[in-house]
């Protein structure tokens, strides 16, 4: 073969030797352009016996090519007992040398020889370790080389598995038997597609089991992750060697993808599609087919990572139609993955083409889209059509492949890896990789990699030096500082305890920094740290921290007394993590009962290192700058609910503080603390709850029999437009409030395990029908507006209560639906515990906002209305009846429209208010009887509908009044006229 430099060879012969002799130096060959003489021969041996003898052999060739006579071992004739002292019986080629243009020799071993483990272990391999199945078989060498690859014993064991297909779970046995001493054992795995293999190590799924002879390693739980080349390297007989198996695990139904799933096209738009089945790169063989296949045309796109099998159909079939992808190999079941395709026909509902985040294609009603998510990323975007032929919001469930890819390589406490060097690097690039989280997959693999990464610290007892941890800090407060709304929120649906594992991940890492790193401290938005290491002789530990309001800490002497009288160092740790705290479960211990609270913003996390353990029983004070009368101290104990965490008191008191109106919480152990607050609700009180059912009762009723009034009356009252305006709008203003205070009051007896899709319903609903309730009493409003400021304009009855119609229940159906898909998404539409608006948010300001608004408008209205009937003119005055009716409308809404104000302007206050309860009860109140205050004001008091009961109930009696409550084309005389108009003005006064 060429060479780019002059090549040369090291070799070894067989010498006969006879006598004791020296050996000349060997001479070069004819065709040599130079040669060395190598070690002198000065050996004793038998006459006419034959020995194997080591000798260097320098040979360079000008024309760097090799004589075809070296490629192969050479044989020459035997010589005769009387021929020279020694014969040459044999040369073997042992070593292959090339220079390159830097000066270096690379020797490589020839088939059969191998450099011995001491020189191995002094010099570079030529190739990375582990590429080909010498480990010791080629090396960089500076001039002179010292020696030659020797020959290589037989191997000196074997290694066995106990089935070369590992079924998903089983546990894998690998068996190494060794018939020599054996040295400096490693086991490696490489995967599939993956060039460097991966060092294994006893862990949570890899345990090693020596005995005589032989060493038995096991793998538990098998899956593809544990698929691959097993490598088992060792040193004996002075040599390094490296024997292999290969290990196959079958996919499973989960680990391969379809794209799309399911799929609805129109082919009037699209006359063909495409269909993929992708698997994951394995070494077990498997052979891919999509059936039916006529009409369509298959191919094969291989990826780094993955293959997949792309059906590529050219011509839209005539009906629906399922497609599937069968995966076969040898010895296994097939695996088949059905994809259903729906052909949208003509007259089907569908949503039209869209470009949001991604390209969606024409999609049937009722159908979910999908496409695959961009590149760099790994998983599919969704987004459902609904069966009105509206599109849905986006699902995304991409996984960016760096996270990913990280997330994997933090499985070290399963037995993959060298964690001591792995951690740091780690660390270092989540840190680069967490601005690129985008989705909440992307937040569960960087909450699961850190997770990972402090299982692995804490089963070896690693210490962090300061760049990791604070990497460790720093990815922490980008985690802490992502939208919590899009991000944490959908992330806690999907796994609602990362909240509470991620803080017991950050809480392990910080307690092992090095002590040779201290003191130690780190500021930033969301994360504050100090860690300080003090001799045996501390009296006692004080810190605070900036916050706001401040918080400070302190461990009297006493508690560290003990540690102080051993003798050893303390490492003292203290860490604030603002926000974490409502990203924790709801999750209350014994002791905090069913109430809802509000916690301080933050959680401290002290924690003590002495002598390399973690010491957890000392008294410690805290001032979190808080003086509120329903404070709890408390701190997240991570076993309660099943593991899932929850906060606890137990150990925990509150204190008035010497010398200040704060108050102290004072704990008897080191963990994570905060306190919880009873902001913005009031304390559980049977009368307030007695209050409100009674008062919604009360409204319930007095809403039905304003109902059952209007059956009664309907045809006697109305009589002219105005008036039909009004108790039109009146009448839907019954109807509404009648069905939210329904809703509402059979809320509360909902029990206590309720389904959060009914709670959601009916806070839906509550919230539609109250605004529907105001948004009628604006109607009724305008109406009045419009008839003080346009006497002689007549309206249209159907065209007004059309408009009635859109604003009193389009506009609050509006409302209440873009409030659902606001918040609810960010997880602030429900309130804690209540089946109602969160108040913590902006869910309740999109219900207060516009009734508040509504009450302003009416306020002006009526302001108008006054003015107006105060100083009519001669032109402008509407005729009597009119002018009663406008009067009515005026009375109920100038005693509702102040009712309603305070009532919701006191829900305001609810929010802001702390201390006293009695806005509470006011608001209670005036909120619970407003079916009765309807009742009263906007039909009793109407002398109409009086007049209307009177006849009903007492036909026989004549009327003490005369009034007129049709129009007719009959002139009666003008002075009765008057005098009834004058009359009638008195009464409605």
């Amino acid at each position: 073969m060429a060479c780019p430099a002059a090549p040369w060879l090291l070799l070894v012969m067989p010498l006969a030797l006879l006598g004791s002799l020296v050996a000349p130096a060997f001479q070069p060959e004819q065709g040599q352009a130079g040669g060395e003489s190598g070690k002198q021969l000065d050996q004793e041996i038998g006459a006419g016996e034959s020995v194997l003898v080591s000798a260097y052999v320098h040979l360079e060739f000008s024309d760097k090519t090799w004589p075809p006579m070296f490629s192969r071992d050479l044989t020459l004739l035997p010589a005769s007992a009387s021929s020279s002292l020694k014969t040459l019986i044999g040369l073997s080629l042992t070593t292959e040398c090339n220079v390159n243009h830097t000066g270096y020799s690379h020797c490589s071993c020839l088939s059969g020889y191998q450099w011995n483990a001491s020189v191995c272990s002094h010099h570079l391999l030529c190739h990375p370790q582990h590429q080909s199945h010498q480990p010791c078989g080629c090396l960089v060498f500076s001039h002179p080389v010292p020696g030659y690859c020797q020959l290589l014993p037989p191997v000196p064991g074997n290694l066995r598995l106990n089935s070369p297909l590992q079924m998903p779970g089983d546990t894998l046995n690998l068996t190494l038997r060794i018939s020599q001493e054996a040295t400096n054992l490693t086991w490696f795995l490489r995967r599939p597609g993956k060039p460097t293999p991966i060092l294994l190590q006893k862990g949570t799924q890899v345990s090693l089991t020596s005995s005589q002879g032989q060493v038995v390693l096991s793998i538990s739980h098998m899956s593809q992750y544990w698929a691959g080349e097993y490598m088992s390297c060792f040193e004996a007989q002075g040599f390094r060697w490296e024997l292999r198996q290969v290990v196959r695990v079958p996919l499973q139904q989960k680990e391969v993808a379809r794209i799309p799933e399911k799929l609805s096209i129109s082919c009037a738009t699209s006359s063909g599609f495409q269909l993929s089945c992708c698997i994951p790169r394995t070494h077990l063989a498997y052979t891919a087919a999509w059936s039916p296949e006529e009409g369509s045309q298959a191919s094969l796109l291989t990826t780094s990572g993955s293959q997949c099998l792309v059906l590529a159909i050219q011509r839209c079939p005539a009906a629906d139609t399922t497609y599937t992808c069968v995966l076969q190999s040898q010895d296994l079941d097939p695996l088949r993955f059905p994809v259903p395709v729906t052909i949208i026909q003509d007259g089907d509902t569908t949503c039209p083409e869209n470009f949001s985040v991604v390209a969606w294609n024409v999609t049937k009603a009722g159908h979910v889209a999908e496409a695959p998510c961009p590149m760099n990323k790994m998983g599919v975007v969704k987004r459902p059509c609904r069966p009105d032929g509206i599109w849905g919001p986006v699902q995304t469930d991409c996984t960016d492949l760096g996270i990913l890819a990280l997330c994997i390589k933090a499985k070290l406490q399963a037995g993959q890896g060298r964690p001591a060097e792995k951690v740091p690097q780690i660390l270092a690039q989540l840190q680069r990789r967490v601005g690129v989280a985008s989705s909440p997959s992307d937040l569960i693999a960087l909450l699961s990699t850190v997770k990972s990464l402090s299982e692995v610290v804490a089963e070896d007892r690693m210490h962090l030096d300061r760049s990791a941890l604070e990497d460790l800090l720093t990815t922490t407060d980008n985690i802490l500082d992502m939208n919590i709304s899009s991000l944490w929120t959908q992330a806690q649906v999907q796994k609602p305890t990362e909240g509470s594992h991620f803080l017991l991940a950050v809480e392990t890492l910080v307690r092992s920094l090095s002590p040779e790193d201290q003191p130690f401290s780190f500021n930033s938005s969301n994360v504050l740290l100090q860690s300080q290491f003090f001799e045996p002789t501390l009296p006692q530990y004080r810190i605070s921290f900036p916050t706001q309001p401040p918080v400070w800490a302190e461990i009297p002497s006493h508690s560290l007394a003990p540690l102080a009288h051993n003798g050893t160092n303390i490492s003292i740790t203290s860490l604030v993590l603002q926000k974490l705290d409502h990203l924790l479960p709801s999750n209350y211990g014994q002791g905090l009962g069913d109430s809802f609270y509000a916690t301080a913003g933050l959680v401290l996390v002290i924690s003590i290192m002495a002598g390399g353990q973690a010491f957890t029983q000392a008294e410690v004070i805290m001032d979190f700058g808080d003086t509120d009368d329903f404070l709890h101290c408390v701190f997240w104990d991570h076993k309660l609910f099943g593991g899932e965490g929850g906060w606890s008191g137990e150990g925990c008191r509150a204190d008035a503080a010497i010398a200040s109106p704060a108050t102290w919480c004072i704990c008897q152990h080191l963990t994570a603390f905060s306190i919880l607050m009873s902001r913005q609700t009031v304390p559980e009180n049977p009368v307030l709850d007695l209050l409100s059912q009674v008062g919604l009762g009360s409204s319930v009723l007095a809403l039905l029999v304003c109902l059952g009034v209007y059956r009664l009356v309907w045809r006697v009252v109305v009589r002219n437009k105005v008036v039909f305006f009004r108790h039109a709008a009146l009448l839907n203003m019954v109807i509404c409030l009648l069905a939210a205070d329904t809703i509402f009051l059979g809320a509360s007896f909902l029990p206590p395990g309720y389904l959060r899709p009914l709670c959601l319903a009916t806070t839906f609903l509550t919230h539609f029908f109250y605004l529907a309730t105001f948004f009628w009493m604006l109607a009724q409003a305008l109406v009045l507006a419009h008839q003080l400021l346009f006497v002689f304009h007549q309206l249209s009855k159907h065209r007004v209560l059309s408009l009635m119609v859109i604003l009193g229940y389009l506009c609050p159906l509006v409302f209440a639906s873009v409030t659902l898909g606001l918040y609810l998404p960010q997880g602030q539409y429900l309130r804690e515990g209540k089946c109602w608006l969160d108040g913590k948010g902006g869910a309740f300001y999109t219900f207060v906002g516009p009734v508040l608004a509504i009450v302003g408008i009416n306020g002006l209205v009526l302001a108008t209305a006054v003015l107006k009937l105060l100083r009519p003119s001669l032109s402008e005055g509407p005729p009597v009846e009119k002018r009663q009716a406008l009067l009515g409308v005026i009375k109920a809404l100038l005693i509702l429209t102040p009712i309603f104000g305070l009532t919701w302007g006191l829900g305001l206050a609810t929010l802001l208010e702390e201390v006293s309860t009695v806005p509470h009860y006011i608001f209670t109140a005036l909120n619970s009887f407003q079916g009765v205050f309807i009742l009263l004001f906007g039909c009793l008091t109407d002398k109409k509908v009086q007049e209307a009961l009177r006849k009903r109930f007492h036909s026989n009696q004549p009327p003490n009044s005369t009034i007129s409550m049709a129009i007719n084309e009959t002139y009666i005389l003008e002075q009765s006229k008057r005098s009834e108009a004058s009359h009638e003005e008195r009464m409605t006064d």
